[in-house]
């Protein structure tokens, strides 16, 4: 189970650790973005500085209706304690914890200040 917290600015929290091809590691407090439809996005200084690979440019609209571009890398991320490896989107915002992360997992966020959050792998 992967446990996070609500923020007094109402978002909910999870801290995930990151690994580069070389091995090293971050920890990466990430938002849960149930519009976002990837795996994870990191800032492009983050990226840089674990190595990840770049895969390719993908195109999505966002929020405002907007067209944006964002280069896809490769990277691992553990996962309820396993090694995953997921497509990091860039973005130079907070992480986000798109829903193909989510993906055959159960989410479940007691919505308040200081409210658990919590991610199980559904029966």
């Amino acid at each position: 189970m992967i446990l996070g917290t609500v923020t007094g600015a109402y978002e909910a929290v999870i801290s995930l650790t990151v690994q580069g091809p070389a091995g090293q590691t971050r920890e990466v407090e990430s938002v849960i973005d149930t519009g976002f439809t990837g795996f994870l996005s990191l800032p492009s200084a983050l990226v840089t500085e674990l190595g990840l690979p770049f895969l390719t440019t993908e195109s999505a609209f966002l929020a405002d209706g907007s067209l944006v571009s964002f280069s896809v890398h490769d990277a691992t991320v553990f996962w309820d304690g396993h090694p995953r490896r997921v497509y990091v989107h860039i973005s130079d915002a907070t992480p986000l914890v798109g829903m193909r992360m989510l993906d055959g997992h159960d989410l479940n966020i007691r919505v308040r200040d200081g409210g658990r959050v919590a991610i199980e792998a559904a029966q």
